[in-house]
């Protein structure tokens, strides 16, 4: 059968299918024609193609710069402990919803635990400064009853990114676990039902067979974030940012913002240039995970 043939036997599937492709042609792929502007010199008048090339000058500048070690640092504390932190609860959270026996009850929890997922990040935002407010802050009021002094975690760096952390597995757990809740159910119940007859307790079930089960796609999504590691958010981060915590929320993210567009000489050039190496970082640690999972015979991309 010829493909204009499959074509019109398919039209729908194709029509379906057109939608994403488009999407991802128009806002992933065309935008790489604008990428070369990291190794010119741009100037909005000439445009890309008659802006001059200056090579790797801009990511030089970049690597020599006072605040490269510190973007770096801040950067990738922030994603290493939001990619750790984030693993395990949807995992926990999808196996207990998983072994919850009243339906209603177990709907519940799923609505209310994946609701916040869908509150903006800009609302999200605003919820933690409030509930964090040293004076009429929920968390300081319960300190202060608990005979603590009461705490400006937005004015401490070193709260930062546990605030950052914490509030997004609180606000993404419950989303993030329906793909492992998909997996569970995809485990074969005849599984359970012979080592139930064997004696199996629920913890052993769970143990030697839920886990074991789910473990695929823990692999693959653990690889897919890898390929994000430099990605910090930078709405909420820029949101939750202030003069007295920048010294460990100054990430890659909003200093490109701030060097591209926010700054009164916007440096186009430069800020792309660091956004690439950011981008071919992310896909340096996406190809080092995915061999590191072949290697140890697990799944893998490709």
């Amino acid at each position: 059968m010829s493909f204009l043939k499959k074509l019109h036997r398919s039209w729908q599937l194709y029509v379906l299918l057109a939608l994403p492709v488009l999407y991802i042609i128009v806002f992933k792929y065309y935008p790489m024609y604008g990428a070369q502007i990291a190794f010119k010199n741009f100037i909005a008048s000439k445009g890309i193609t008659g802006s001059s090339w200056v090579g790797f000058k801009h990511f030089i500048r970049f690597f020599n710069s006072y605040e490269f070690g510190t973007l770096l640092k801040n950067t990738l504390v922030l994603n290493f402990y939001s990619l750790l932190a984030g693993i395990p609860f949807p995992i926990l959270l999808a196996l207990a919803i998983n072994n919850i026996q009243n339906k209603w009850f177990k709907k519940s929890v799923q609505m209310i635990t994946y609701a916040p997922h869908f509150i903006s990040v800009v609302v999200m935002a605003g919820i933690v400064l409030v509930l964090l407010d040293p004076e009429k802050g929920i968390v300081n009021l319960l300190l202060g009853v608990l005979g603590f002094e009461p705490i400006h975690f937005m004015a401490k760096p070193s709260y930062f990114s546990s605030v950052f952390v914490w509030s997004g597995i609180w606000q993404n757990v419950g989303f993030s676990c329906i793909i492992y809740l998909a997996a569970l159910s995809g485990i074969d119940p005849s599984q359970h039902e012979a080592a139930v007859i064997d004696g199996a307790s629920k913890f052993k079930r769970i143990l030697h067979i839920d886990i074991p089960g789910i473990m695929p796609v823990v692999i693959i999504l653990l690889i897919l974030n890898t390929g994000h590691i430099m990605d910090s958010g930078f709405e909420k981060v820029l949101l939750l940012q202030n003069q007295l915590n920048l010294r460990t929320s100054e990430v890659i993210d909003t200093y490109v913002y701030k060097v591209g567009l926010a700054s009164q000489a916007m440096n186009y050039s430069y800020s792309t240039a660091i956004n690439l190496f950011k981008s071919v970082v992310g896909l340096a640690m996406l190809i080092i995970v995915n061999q590191i999972a072949k290697r140890a015979k697990q799944e893998s991309l490709w």
